[in-house]
């Protein structure tokens, strides 16, 4: 009996520019406003612009509808191999470990204090949400509604997010109430590869399965995934080429197998900007509780894909004694707020 081999491809990432405000050098992701710039779609005509929907349909009236024809007509027109999806990739709300960073120092923070579970009155390790990052994710919320209400903006139909616990809890408070189609409801899906930048600190460190599962019953989990962290490493730290590979890798599974054009993505500040390299998008960071859009062409090419070098993990580097540690607020100061933090800032 012969063996068929398959034939080898990869899929070819492309941004396609000119829809967003944050394709454009001259939005700046300092001071850019995705709530107030209709998730920064640029108020503009396409060749669809006057074609309905559907036989029958009333003429589309806002932006958000003319582009969701103008992304329809591009994947009908398109070749074989080819599709276009919108990405919502969102960054978590602040966490503590963002606030125990701006306490210490980034220098005293990346050398000591990070590769601790915390400090008495914080845990930072696999950080949760501060009260401001639970209030900047509600706020995603409401304007998710008004968007959906206002502008009747295609809603994800898929959604993913990293297993980190500041992850899971932006996602539920961003999409949970919201009014979505019966066929797409809020189920999201954890993937393990959609994590931060993996290094020694215990912020990188995921919870188990079981703790995620029990905190977020209604999310389910990618195939394969493990009960124990298999990634995070006391000792090492992950390569920034190595960290791209890795997005490549969950970019192309979901790509493969996914038949969703709109898709959220909630994840961290490093892996978005890893992501937009990989999907071929000029740098734009993201604050905390921010999402960007991004309309993606994807080719799926064949023959094997380019050869790419990425370095391998290396020894982290931390300091032999602790650095002196700014003033602690007391117990009773910490019990007085719940989030010393962000008040001594």
């Amino acid at each position: 009996m012969s063996t068929v081999m398959a034939t080898p491809s990869y899929i070819k990432y492309e941004s396609v520019p000119g829809y967003f405000l944050q394709d454009l050098n001259s939005t700046h992701d300092t001071t850019f406003d995705f709530m107030t710039t209709n998730f920064g779609l640029i108020n503009r005509t396409y060749t669809s612009s006057s074609i309905s929907t559907e036989v029958g349909t009333p003429e589309i009236q806002t932006q958000w509808e003319r582009f969701a024809r103008q992304v329809w007509q591009l994947n009908e027109e398109s070749d074989y191999g080819v599709e276009y999806k919108v990405l919502f990739i969102g960054r978590h709300g602040e966490g503590y470990h963002n606030t125990a960073e701006s306490y210490y120092g980034t220098p005293a923070w990346n050398c000591y204090y990070s590769q601790l579970d915390g400090n008495g009155a914080i845990t930072w390790a696999d950080a949760q949400l501060t009260p401001k990052g639970i209030t900047q994710a509600q706020a995603v919320n409401a304007f998710w509604a008004k968007e959906i209400t206002e502008q009747n903006i295609p809603t994800p139909q898929k959604f993913y997010t990293s297993p980190l616990s500041r992850c899971c809890a932006t996602a539920a408070l961003t999409f949970t109430g919201l009014t979505l189609p019966a066929s797409q409801p809020f189920i999201p899906e954890v993937k393990e590869l959609l994590r931060e930048w993996i290094s020694g600190h215990t912020c990188d460190r995921r919870s188990n399965m079981s703790y995620i599962a029990a905190n977020y019953p209604t999310f389910t989990f990618e195939e394969g995934f493990q009960e124990v962290d298999p990634l995070w490493n006391a000792t090492y730290v992950e390569t920034r080429s190595a960290q791209d590979e890795r997005s490549r890798s969950v970019l192309d599974d979901i790509f493969m197998n996914d038949p969703s054009t709109y898709i959220s993505i909630t994840t961290h500040s490093g892996e978005a900007a890893s992501m937009l390299s990989v999907l071929g998008h000029r740098p734009f960071s993201l604050s905390t509780g921010a999402v960007i859009p991004i309309l993606v062409r994807a080719e799926t090419v064949a023959g094997r894909p380019p050869i790419r070098t990425w370095q391998p993990w290396t020894v982290i580097s931390t300091c032999a004694t602790a650095p002196p540690p700014p003033p602690t607020p007391t117990t009773d100061e910490v019990k007085g707020n719940g989030d010393w933090m962000m008040r001594i800032q």
